[in-house]
């Protein structure tokens, strides 16, 4: 199945995968294997890749570590147009100077989280956390990527929220990331604001959901190796093969629960790359232990993931 790679200007069209990020020895980001893997998933026909969300560990990396990754991807031959960067931190001239760096660089756009250091905040403060990043930036025609994972940053998007920010900023909101793996949550969003907004859903058994609602495509970690089963569990919903899909989708995510999820998800890359260098984490996260992998690696293999078909 060929996965179209246009994007529009209200949105993204296709998978764009939440990138893990690989790690040298001395746990640095490791720049060719982080370009080679972004490009070999666009390869397999994704749409473009996602950089440092959740799944790509983020906060763990610094402010100077993150603008020279993104920097030597696109030197290593990664169009910027097909990256996606997220660019939350906590403190919001910082965010705001990663994602006015991203934006001169020509990125897509920009994935935000809302400001996530103090917890109980108004929707007042929000909205001006946004405000502050918007304004700071201070560029035209740039996409904004709302993202809203609660049950990781303890700070919701209420609708509310939403609705001020597309009456304020218009031409700069075009989408919501919503990784609250809540269904109902991601189909009362996708009611309220498509259009003008598209919501996107991280949470892959929910993909058959948004799709028919008009959904156009997806940021999914198991997008780093099953990209096309992704494709179609959002974009071709009502096609035969997609309650196999579904299957597989809900039996790989069975394999990764009793584990940490991202030193999982490495996991499952080292065994499909045959390279350990992969289960490599940043603090606070723990990387698998050699036993905890070798039984994981055996469960992989018997998944028998087909990285190049998938």
């Amino acid at each position: 199945m060929s996965i179209q790679t246009i994007n529009s200007r209200n949105g993204f069209y296709g998978i764009w995968p939440a990138m893990l990020t690989p790690l040298d020895a001395s746990l640095n980001i490791d720049h060719a294997k982080f370009a080679a893997h972004a490009k070999s998933l666009m390869e397999a026909g994704c749409g473009g890749v996602t950089i440092f969300g959740t799944t790509g560990e983020g906060p763990s990396f610094s402010l100077s570590e993150r603008k020279e990754a993104l920097t030597q991807m696109i030197a290593n031959g990664v169009p910027a147009e097909r990256i996606m960067v997220s660019t939350s931190c906590a403190a919001l001239v910082e965010t705001t100077e990663l994602t006015q760096h991203a934006v001169d660089l020509g990125v897509h756009g920009c994935l935000v989280l809302p400001p996530f250091f103090f917890k109980g905040v108004s929707d007042e403060g929000v909205i001006n956390g946004y405000a502050q990043v918007i304004e700071g930036v201070n560029r035209q025609n740039w996409r904004l990527y709302l993202y809203h994972i609660p049950q990781v940053i303890g700070v919701p998007l209420s609708h509310a929220v939403i609705s001020e920010l597309i009456r304020r900023y218009p031409h700069i909101i075009v989408g919501i990331k919503d990784s609250g793996c809540d269904q109902a949550h991601s189909v009362a969003l996708a009611k309220a604001f498509m259009p003008p907004l598209t919501v996107y859903v991280g949470f892959e058994p929910d993909l058959t959901t948004l799709g028919p609602l008009g959904s156009t495509g997806a940021i999914s970690g198991l997008a780093n190796f099953m990209p096309r089963v992704v494709h179609r569990m959002v974009l071709a919903s009502t096609a035969e093969s997609t309650p196999k899909d579904a299957q597989r989708i809900q039996a790989i995510l069975e394999l990764l629960k009793p584990h940490s999820l991202m030193p999982a998800l490495k996991g499952v890359m080292a065994t499909l790359t045959q390279d350990l260098s992969w289960l490599r984490v940043r603090a606070p996260l723990v990387a698998m232990s050699p036993e905890s992998y070798a039984k994981f690696a055996k469960e992989v293999d018997a998944f028998k993931v087909d990285a190049h078909h998938e």
